[in-house]
């Protein structure tokens, strides 16, 4: 048997740092791969999926028949006709043992509770057959009056979303930290601060507007079938669709191939995966479904649509006293996969890096007849972010304070960690005050406020402000027992495994599934740095449960944190292994060998050793291995983290405002964030830049708008604004870096990092422009208009003034030192 060339010898560079170009793009930029709507199979059927065109109605009578006589039409099946085994599309997540789920048919079949739901499905031997008799189809309607607006969903009497429930309230999640003994009683805060400031944001409706359309193809093969899928869950899918529909999980291959883009949007069990996989079964014969743009932006889950009513107290040195929140949020029509776990999971973010002593938080689902919202870039974590960098800003406002001067009189300082926070949660690391200072010296601080100050002298009708977001976030969505404290319906465990071919080559197989994030280079340098192989001698497998049958996927910037760390912890399994038997074939006891680039070698003779890849072909061959050791080096490891990672960072925005137009224009930008030990710098910063890009988006740009019938108004790109790069500034970033302590790598997470923080930031600079001239608030998206009546109409510049109703929707006074201001007073007269 020929030797494997051995190149161990050589010191290599090192892997963990290098700003290596993605292995994986140029198949994906060259359209050289395999998306899931490229799938062809041999007799291949084709669904098209009848929506409905109203909000809310009873179905009276659907008439299929024209549909069925449609040239190459196989067949049409109703709700009714699936209605035994269509079950309920699973929610994961009941955040509280009282939750009320209406449960959730992937074909209606009494009633449809939003426009784009699914009535009836086609199946055809075309696309364009499916589609054109989508027409044919005669359903006849019976009208309800539609539930849009939260506010008015839960008043008394309210019009319900579903008539067999008692309220549009799907829950009531409260976390109080007195009660939880991890801070002081909030009422009793609230009562002896001398200040409190009363705010009621809107956190408005987004959709996560991914590149590739969501596509599934399901072949069956006697009892059992193959699923490809644009999913960012194919493990998860896997155990979800053999729940809903009966098919065993042994009998069901779930493969995501190349997925071009989630954002969240595609963690998710959707209707049309069960029904293909119903029609699969049914027909026995493989079908395809791929979505149309407007069939996306319709009907896919949206993010965000939270109305935060925030209440924040403080002394008059502004010293931060008590927080309250309370949130109502947009569940939509149904409960997907995490629906009412993503507010609830943003209840540990509102207090940020800042020391508050009380806390209080509540939140209420509430269904309304939309699309049914779930995860977004962030989950919960940009809203709360939004809330309390708002607040801080109104916070100083009310103070007389300099904005950042206050944060800096209220966050963690570094020497203070590992701290405990008033939400319960331990952040393990940070250092707040090294990424502002590097921020303000990027941005150029100084010279923007003099800037500031001469316009504002001269009557410029341009005017400049600056806003700050300094953040952070719980990342590595993994610790299990949290999860399950918290009423999750699955662990956050990552597996991966790793096998040593005879050629020396490595096969990296991981459970953690990417969409875009960059895992096949990332994984490579790990593996690269661990085992002490050539970078280009790693493979990294994923995506198809067949290939990689363990794992929990990809979300909550937990790939690298949970996952990352499951290779590199399977990388150590695998050099133990070899350790046995490099001592064997060298004759040396095992605590006499050293481990360094890929090699082992007896201490004191350096000349004497072999490396990892010869040793994988030594044990491929089998001819002289220890008695009590298995011929395979190959190892699998399983990691389960004890506690979130905390990323953090300074995100400031110069804004200019032109107060004659409303027109809005990013000045600079600057961020610096600390994600921990940067495996790939390249990797990071394209992550930093769409996310910023996402978060600005929601801040200037992004809003899904439903007119008073329930129909969406943004259902295409023409009215769905999603900014290009050339409607975005240039991104100054840098980086701290402080290794997370939880886990080998130091990893903290960076994929939601910028979305999380940048928003914030935006509005803040946006309304640092104008608050001098009575703008108290403004509503996002900023668009000029909304700007141009915030300025000359007062209120939020939406469809209601707003700014300073108190936390149960009524007026609000702000006291300052014992002075009385009421709402009345916020208007933006100039």
């Amino acid at each position: 048997m020929t030797a494997v060339e051995d190149r161990s010898t050589e010191a290599p560079e090192r892997e963990i740092g290098k700003a290596r170009r993605r292995k994986e793009d140029a198949r994906l930029i060259t359209g050289r791969t395999t998306w899931t709507d490229n799938m062809v199979l041999p007799g291949m059927l084709h669904l098209s999926v009848v929506r409905s065109p109203v909000a809310h109605a009873k179905i009276a009578s659907i008439d299929v028949s024209a549909a069925q006589q449609s040239p190459g039409v196989v067949a049409v099946y109703t709700g009714r006709d699936l209605a035994e085994e269509q079950g309920s599309i699973p929610c994961a997540w009941p955040v509280t043992p009282d939750m009320v789920n209406p449960g959730h048919p992937s074909v209606a079949v009494e009633e449809v509770n939003h426009v784009g739901e699914a009535v009836a499905v086609i199946v055809a031997r075309s696309k364009v057959a499916a589609a054109d008799a989508i027409e044919l189809v005669d359903v006849d309607y019976d009208l309800l009056p539609p539930v849009l607006d939260m506010e008015e969903a839960v008043a008394e009497g309210a019009q319900l979303t579903h008539d067999h429930l008692e309220s549009n309230t799907s829950y009531h999640f409260v976390f109080d930290a007195g009660e939880a003994g991890t801070g002081a009683d909030t009422d009793q805060a609230f009562a002896d601060a001398d200040v409190v400031v009363s705010r009621r944001f809107v956190n408005q409706r987004l959709i996560p507007a991914f590149m590739e359309p969501r596509s599934v193809v399901v072949q069956p093969q006697g009892d059992n079938f193959t699923m490809w899928s644009a999913t960012q869950i194919p493990h998860v899918l896997r155990v979800m669709l053999a729940m809903v529909t009966g098919v065993p999980e042994h009998k069901l291959r779930i493969i995501a191939p190349d997925v071009g883009g989630g954002f969240g949007g595609k963690l998710q069990v959707n209707p049309e995966e069960v029904i293909a996989l119903l029609v699969a079964r049914r027909l026995g014969k493989p079908v395809k479904w791929t979505e149309t743009r407007s069939e996306s932006l319709m009907t896919a889950h949206h993010g965000r649509d939270q109305i935060q009513y925030v209440d924040i107290a403080s002394d008059r040195e502004g010293n931060v006293k008590a927080l309250r929140v309370r949130l109502l949020a947009d569940m939509g029509a149904y409960l997907r996969l995490i629906t009412p776990g993503v507010p609830a999971l943003g209840a540990f973010m509102f207090p940020a890096i800042y020391k508050f002593p009380a806390y209080r938080f509540e939140c209420d689902g509430v269904f309304t007849n939309k699309v049914p919202t779930d995860a977004y870039r962030g989950a919960g974590r940009p809203e709360a972010t939004f809330a309390i960098e708002r607040a801080m800003d109104e916070l100083a406002v009310e103070l007389g304070m300099d904005a950042l001067e206050l944060r800096r009189k209220n966050w963690i300082r570094a020497e203070e960690f590992p701290f405990t926070t008033v939400a319960g949660l331990e952040y393990d690391s940070g250092d707040y005050e090294t990424a502002t200072q590097q921020a303000l010296e990027l941005i150029g601080y100084d010279e923007l406020r003099e800037e500031q100050r001469r316009r504002r002298e001269s009557n410029d009708p341009v005017q400049l402000g600056i806003g700050f977001s300094t953040f952070t976030e719980m990342c590595g969505l993994a610790p299990s027992r949290v999860l399950g404290s918290l009423s999750y319906g699955a662990g956050g465990w990552e597996s991966a495994s790793i096998r040593m071919l005879p050629t020396g080559k490595v096969e990296v197989v991981t459970g953690s599934t990417p969409h875009g994030q960059g895992h096949e280079t990332a994984w490579s340098q790990l593996v690269a740095d661990s085992l002490g192989v050539p970078f280009e001698d790693v493979e990294v497998l994923h995506g198809d449960t067949s290939v990689a049958p363990k794992g929990m996927d990809t979300y909550g910037s937990r790939s690298l944190v949970v996952g990352g760390t499951a290779v590199v912890k399977a990388a150590d399994k695998v050099i133990a292994k070899a350790r046995k038997v490099a001592a064997h074939l060298l004759e040396a006891s095992e605590d006499d060998l050293e481990f360094e680039n890929g090699r082992f070698s007896v201490r004191g003779t350096p000349g004497t050793g072999m490396g990892i890849q010869e040793i994988a072909l030594a044990v491929f061959a089998a001819h002289n291995y220890p008695e009590d050791v298995e011929p395979s080096i190959d190892a699998e490891a399983t990691f389960d983290p004890v506690n979130f990672s905390f990323p953090h960072g300074t995100h400031i925005c110069a804004m200019e405002v032109d107060t004659e137009t409303g027109m809005v224009k990013i000045r600079k930008y600057a961020s610096v964030d600390d994600v921990g030990t940067i495996v790939n710098p390249l990797i990071v910063e394209g992550q930093m830049h769409g996310g910023l890009a996402q978060g600005i988006a929601q801040a200037l740009y992004e809003e899904a708008v439903y007119d008073a019938d329930g129909n969406l108004t943004t259902g295409t790109f023409v009215d769905y604004l999603v900014p290009s790069a050339a409607d975005l500034p240039h991104f100054d970033t840098g980086n701290t870096v402080h290794p997370a302590p939880g886990n080998p790598i130091g990893a903290k997470g960076v994929g939601e990092a910028g979305c999380i923080a940048s928003t914030p930031a935006v509005v803040n600079a946006a309304l640092d422009a104008v608050r001098h001239l009575g703008v108290r608030d403004i509503r996002m998206p900023l668009t000029p208009e909304r700007v141009w009546r915030a300025l000359y109409e007062g209120g939020d510049g939406g469809d209601r003034a707003t700014a300073g109703t108190n936390a149960y929707g009524g007026a609000s006074t702000e006291t300052t030192a014992g002075v009385s201001t009421d709402a009345s007073s916020l208007g933006g007269d100039r």
